[in-house]
């Protein structure tokens, strides 16, 4: 089993990304039905369809969940690559986890007040961390 103290990030913000997905439900089904969609008859549409029909405080969540599923791939496979040359503990781990807390805390920005300055910000610094990530295994791999 591979040794490395990133795969700790990964984890936490793997189960963020389920907890957000858990909001996101426990918030969207009920709204739905106060709209009166009817899920059982529903055919196609996306996600985005419900914007035109749903509190724009429901669909941030959701927003943000599919935000989860964007930058942060990248991170995942950044992440097990640096784990798998031998270079996921120290100063990447450390990054690492400044990545998830920024991604949490952009989230946590993002489904409650959705402050676009605030949510740029944490996005920018998270974007910083990922850029130094990825440069460094890219170090790793041809140094």
């Amino acid at each position: 089993m591979i040794q490395a103290d990133i795969l700790k990030p990964v984890a936490v913000l793997a189960m963020w990304t389920m907890v957000m997905w858990i909001w996101m439900y426990i918030t969207r089904i009920p709204a739905m039905g106060k709209a009166g969609i009817d899920s059982k008859t529903l055919v196609g549409g996306t996600g985005k369809n419900l914007d035109e029909v749903l509190p724009g405080k429901v669909q941030w969540i959701a927003h943000n969940y599919n935000h989860l599923h964007e930058a942060p791939t990248v991170f995942y496979a950044v992440a097990l690559a640096l784990a798998i040359t031998g270079m996921g503990d120290g100063l990447n781990a450390k990054i690492a986890w400044i990545y998830v807390v920024l991604r949490i805390a952009h989230s946590l920005v993002q489904a409650i007040s959705n402050r676009v300055i605030v949510r740029f910000a944490l996005f920018a610094l998270s974007s910083l961390c990922l850029i130094a990530l990825c440069l460094h295994l890219l170090l790793a791999l041809y140094y």
